[in-house]
């Protein structure tokens, strides 16, 4: 079985930067992650390797930088990485994106493409889809659990009210969500990325970057930071009324100054207390 698995090097979240002048994320210098979507989608494909054999071979685009992430998937076990990378891919969205993909997606030969669902930096959720529209192979989204056996996939679908179970055959395009499994710890590897440029896999220059990019980032607005709560259960209760504590959301954290003395002067300061005396007749 010939597995592809596409992974994409995103910004730490909480480090994101925003190039004023072309409104695109800094990438450069800026602390990256490797998309956290994918990293199940690695898994599942090991997961796949080890109960049907055959070979995986990881795939991302991106500047230099990017050879990082993908360098994990080789230490996670995948047999082979590979970066596009070029500056003629610099500004794709996610159509020109697809396109690069699938261009050396294609000469792989796959059996199975496996996607996160989305990349945490655009969470658009399209890139999966238009490799499967490129390739012409069947695609599956929000996919759950996936099973293989005699060349048809049958996967469960999260939906909003349950999961749907849908079966074709191979090949296929699917695009898993988190929890499909439980990635497994890295171990070294001595196996290094391969960098490749798009002329390599014959891309039509008009359809990558800038050229083959039909949208822009015309504005972001980056808004402020949420105003973080807590809640507290107090683990006296009774284990129902604990329960029913959490599923209303918990009880809000008061915060209590303690006070202390003599008896006498936490006494007269009760009495003092406005809470106090309006509980007073």
């Amino acid at each position: 079985m010939n597995i592809v698995v596409c992974v994409k090097q995103v910004p730490n979240t909480s480090e994101v930067k925003i190039d004023a002048e072309t409104n695109n994320l800094i990438r450069e210098g800026t602390p990256s992650i490797i998309n956290p979507y994918d990293e199940y989608a690695v898994e599942e494909a090991l997961r796949l390797k080890e109960a049907h054999g055959g070979s995986i071979v990881a795939v991302s685009m991106g500047p230099p930088q990017a050879e990082s992430a993908l360098q994990e998937c080789l230490d996670m076990g995948v047999d082979k990485a590979v970066l596009l990378s070029d500056k003629s891919l610099a500004g794709s969205d996610t159509l020109a994106t697809g396109y690069a993909l699938s261009g050396f997606i294609r000469t792989c030969a796959p059996d199975i493409v496996l996607c996160g669902l989305e990349a945490i930096d655009g969470c658009t959720g399209q890139v999966g889809p238009i490799i499967a529209e490129n390739l012409g192979f069947t695609q599956f989204t929000y996919v759950s659990k996936l099973n293989v056996k005699d060349d048809y996939a049958t996967v469960h679908r999260e939906m909003k009210e349950g999961f749907e179970v849908l079966k074709c055959k191979l090949p296929v395009v699917v695009c898993v969500l988190k929890g499909i499994n439980q990635p497994r710890m890295l171990h070294k590897s001595t196996k290094r990325v391969q960098v490749l440029k798009p002329g390599t896999i014959g891309l039509e220059e008009q359809r990558t970057g800038i050229k083959g990019s039909p949208t822009r980032v015309v504005k972001i607005n980056v808004s402020g930071k949420s105003d973080t709560s807590y809640v507290k259960i107090d683990s006296s209760l009774p284990a129902e009324e604990r329960i029913m504590a959490i599923m209303n959301g918990g009880l809000k954290v008061k915060i209590i100054a303690l006070k202390r003395g003599a008896p006498l002067d936490m006494a007269k300061l009760i009495f003092e207390d406005e809470d106090f005396q309006a509980l007073l007749p």
